[in-house]
């Protein structure tokens, strides 16, 4: 993907202006933090520049069952009674931050503009739990929903996994765990998931500072969460190039179609684009858009970018489409 000298270029004059406006708050970079101050940090920010809180029918926290006894927080959100098709999502946050509470605006919408249900999951993070927990608990969220979700108003037949960042990493892994297992799904919904086990592409050192995903955070946030170099070798850390226990890099023929919305200027859109690539070669339904002159984490600044409430809407009718088929 050729870019110019100056990447600065390829933003938006609104993204630029927000990018203005971070830095001139003069906030301590991530990497500078404690995983509990990182955390507080994100939570504190998380909802300046979302839209206004979508009402819903149904909105409802309880905890549903980890293979190892614990007990994982979820929130539900529907836009009415009955059964529904359900997209289990999954928060970004670098597997270190992020919530289910920094997420409920992003998954209110897509509840309310994808006529689904949203089951949000607060997966364990990291330095607490390392990998590979929180895809453990990803994927026993996902086979509750298969399970029990009929009794909590779920469609488990109509099953989509979802989430950004991080979150698209737990789904795009979850998808593969999915097919393995058997179990139908309709669709992986990727916001700028992370899908390479090293930061090696272009844009990695295209967009290395200054574009709200810092590079030195990307380290910071894997080093929380890796036991050693070894998992970022794992295809559960690493769809695109990751191997499986036979040292073969993990085969994508027959997961579920995707919908893959990446950044332009983001660190990771070079290893979104190489993931789409692969699942095309796979024979996998790809739908992948690449929002111009934005940044990552852009889909929680609808209040102010544009791009944002367009991917919102592109990505709900991915939802609807899917569920239909």
């Amino acid at each position: 993907m050729s870019r110019p000298r100056n990447p600065q270029a390829l933003l938006t004059p609104t993204m630029r202006g927000v990018l203005d406006r971070i830095a001139r708050a003069g906030h301590p970079p991530m990497h500078a933090l404690t995983p509990v101050q990182a955390r507080a940090a994100y939570a504190a920010g998380s909802g300046v520049l979302e839209l206004p809180s979508q009402a819903l029918v149904r909105v409802e926290s309880f905890t549903v069952p980890a293979r190892d006894g614990f007990d994982i927080p979820v929130r539900l959100y529907a836009p009415a009674g009955g059964a529904l098709p359900v997209l289990v999502y999954f928060h970004g946050g670098g597997f270190t931050i992020g919530s289910v509470a920094t997420h409920d605006g992003l998954c209110r919408r897509l509840s309310h503009l994808a006529q689904c249900a949203v089951l949000s999951v607060d997966y364990r993070l990291a330095p607490e739990f390392k990998f590979p927990t929180a895809h453990e608990d990803a994927w026993d969220a996902v086979q509750w929903v298969a399970r029990e979700g009929k009794n909590h108003g779920l469609d488990g037949t109509r099953l989509a996994v979802g989430g950004d960042s991080a979150g698209g990493t737990l789904s795009a892994a979850c998808a593969i765990e999915a097919r393995d297992a058997g179990l139908p799904l309709a669709l992986q919904l990727l916001f700028y998931p992370g899908c390479a086990g090293h930061q090696d592409t272009e844009s990695h050192r295209t967009f290395a500072k200054g574009f709200v995903l810092d590079e030195a955070q990307i380290t910071y946030f894997f080093n929380q969460y890796v036991r050693t170099p070894a998992d970022r070798d794992d295809w559960r850390f690493a769809p695109l190039d990751g191997k499986t226990a036979s040292g073969d890099v993990a085969d994508l023929s027959g997961v579920a179609p995707a919908w893959i919305g990446l950044a332009e200027c983001d660190p990771l859109v070079d290893e979104g684009v190489a993931y789409a690539d692969r699942l095309r070669m796979a024979g996998v339904p790809v739908d992948l858009e690449i929002y111009r002159g934005v940044v990552h984490e852009f889909i929680k600044m609808g209040r102010a970018i544009p791009e944002a409430q367009r991917a919102h809407a592109d990505a709900a009718r991915a939802l609807k489409e899917s569920f239909a088929a």
